[in-house]
């Protein structure tokens, strides 16, 4: 629910989509609270958006992808919910070995690559794809973060 108020400072309006229940009440009580009222929650799953085609300029998954089942089916949604000429950014994983993540916190993946998202988000029909490697944990197990950005075809 934060991330979805600090973009809702410079967005005419956010759609967050978590498949929580109770994240959605707490983004919905979040924006209450801060009296923002462009932030939109909806209960759904990203590899099924509940949010029509060519709807949003912009798709941002952080820290997400990696809890999908499918991740080519969510970018597959991504790209159906933008405009042409959108753009997706994703906050992710890079691939690890932190096995325990998976009960810990529920992860499908190990994170990816920077040629595995690149070739799922070129498989989406994506275009100018840019991935870079943008932080990384000092502590064990030294998680690092990947950064992707990526165009809809116009």
């Amino acid at each position: 629910g934060a991330f979805a108020l600090l973009l809702a400072q410079r967005a005419k309006k956010v759609i967050a989509v978590d498949t929580s229940a109770k994240m959605i009440e707490v983004g919905r009580e979040q924006a209450l609270r801060h009296g923002v009222e462009n932030v939109e929650y909806r209960l759904g799953d990203m590899e099924e958006l509940p949010i029509d085609s060519a709807a949003a300029d912009l798709v941002f998954f952080s820290q997400s992808l990696h809890h999908a089942l499918h991740p080519e089916r969510a970018l597959n949604e991504a790209n159906r919910i933008l405009v042409p000429g959108g753009r997706i950014v994703i906050l992710d994983l890079v691939k690890h070995r932190f096995e325990e993540a998976r009960e810990l916190y529920a992860d499908e993946w190990l994170g990816f690559s920077e040629t595995e998202l690149e070739s799922m988000l070129e498989k989406s029909a994506f275009t100018e794809i840019q991935t870079s490697i943008v932080h990384k944990e000092p502590e064990t197990p030294q998680f690092q973060t990947l950064l992707a950005v990526a165009n809809k075809v116009a």
